[in-house]
């Protein structure tokens, strides 16, 4: 076990760490540019925060103990629970919509397997309070953006969108009794992962018919506004129903987003509290899993956190989002930060290194120097080594002369300047 950390966690090097810096900056520069203001919470939560507030299959994933207080703890595995708790504590002082996110990490005892690890960091991005399309809109807006702030374009990544509202207004025309629409949901969740010959056998036995799971099996093909608007307009109420969809879609179009989105009647999310619009951000070749989810959960806040607050919101984690990125040859390079590296000719040199490195640095400078005597061609390998800009160096005429001889380590180019100049945390002539 020794030198190994443990199954599912992860070590960031130096690289890995630019990566994730890389990622983080792009999740807050695109919230910051959507209005929306970060918050966070504990890592730790008492244990009865998710056996009684999240589904079963995260119950059953919880890193949980009891802590030297005799208390029963878990590590976070998601956020909503901890938002809506939060939410609740100041909703009455708080302007509507909230327009909330964080980037916490979680932790989940799950089986590892490609883009899914034990622990990850997570963009959850929540828009509390507006009932309406647009709110959906800004949301599907908001992680598109992040897609593009990543570098990334329609060839790369795709919107999966659908409505809860839709699909369970379709399966009740269809046949699909109300006792067997979770079911039926699941179904289409599951249609492009399982035979349907197998997915229709689940059907019947809870007590669909063979010609509604048929159908229902039929509505996870439906692909495209076109074809929606065909399928709504034979049953009844069905143009009604599909409204908030059309309006969400038309609003990303109008935003000039439109070319990302894609229709699915198969998107429903696995999760039971959403109870409108649903989507996935998916790679546009298929070989990761889906990027984010999310969708509208009205009715949730208050079950978790007793404020009747209508709300749509997503995750999206840094782990597929890490692989899509170096397969697309996206990773930022690893590059210097060195302003200046300097160089102490002798030992005599070194106090005024020593000095020069403080003022610089006070002025915001990055500065690096060598921490014990060495030749200058080896100081000046390691400067490169650093990816420094600038070789300032100092020896016994430059201190009689109180100037540095300072060398771009990219172009080779030299110039002097005055040690007062450096004062002023200057490096050009």
């Amino acid at each position: 076990m020794h030198g190994q950390g443990l199954p599912g966690f992860r070590d960031f090097y130096p690289e890995e760490t630019a990566l994730r810096n890389h990622i983080f900056g792009v999740w807050r520069s695109v919230a910051a540019r959507y209005g929306f203001v970060e918050y966070d919470g504990p890592p730790l939560e008492a244990l009865e925060l998710y056996t009684e507030k999240s589904g079963d299959e995260i119950v059953a994933q919880l890193y949980t103990f009891e802590d030297k207080g005799g208390r029963q703890v878990a590590l976070r595995p998601e956020m909503t629970p901890s938002l809506a708790r939060m939410v609740a504590a100041r909703a009455r002082g708080m302007k509507k919509p909230i327009r909330w996110f964080s980037i916490p990490q979680l932790f989940r005892y799950e089986r590892q397997q490609r883009g899914r690890l034990r622990e990850h960091y997570q963009l959850n991005m929540d828009l509390i309070g507006e009932p309406g399309p647009l709110a959906d809109a800004e949301i599907i807006g908001a992680s598109i953006d992040v897609m593009r702030g990543l570098g990334l374009g329609v060839g790369d990544v795709r919107v999966r969108i659908s409505d809860r509202r839709v699909v369970s207004h379709l399966l009740r025309r269809a046949g699909v009794p109300d006792t067997a629409l979770p079911d039926a949901l699941v179904a289409l969740d599951k249609i492009d992962r399982e035979p349907h010959d197998r997915l229709r056998a689940r059907l019947t036995t809870s007590g669909v018919s063979t010609e509604a799971a048929n159908r229902t099996l039929e509505l996870g093909a439906v692909r495209g506004a076109d074809a929606l608007r065909d399928t709504l307009r034979g049953v009844p109420d069905g143009e009604e129903t599909g409204e908030g969809l059309f309006a969400c879609v038309d609003a990303l179009g109008a935003m000039g987003l439109g070319d990302f989105v894609d229709i699915d009647l198969s998107i429903v999310r696995g999760l039971a509290y959403y109870t409108g619009i649903v989507f996935e951000l998916f790679d546009a070749r298929g070989t990761f899993r889906a990027i984010c989810g999310g969708g509208r959960y009205d009715g949730l806040l208050e079950r978790l956190g007793g404020v009747d607050l209508p709300g749509t919101g997503f995750g999206m984690g840094d782990v597929v989002l890490g692989e899509l990125l170096r397969d697309r040859d996206l990773v930022p390079t690893l590059a210097g930060n060195i302003d200046a590296f300097l160089i102490a000719v002798s030992a005599d040199d070194m106090p005024t290194v020593l000095e020069l490195a403080h003022v610089l640095r006070e002025h915001g400078r990055d500065v690096e120097f060598a921490l014990k005597e060495q030749a200058v061609g080896k100081q000046l390998k390691l400067a490169a080594a650093r990816g420094a800009r600038h070789a300032v160096i100092v020896g016994p005429d430059e201190r009689a002369a109180e100037e540095g001889l300072v060398r771009n380590l990219e172009t080779g180019s030299e110039h002097r300047v005055t040690f007062a100049r450096m004062h002023n945390g200057r490096l050009e002539a």
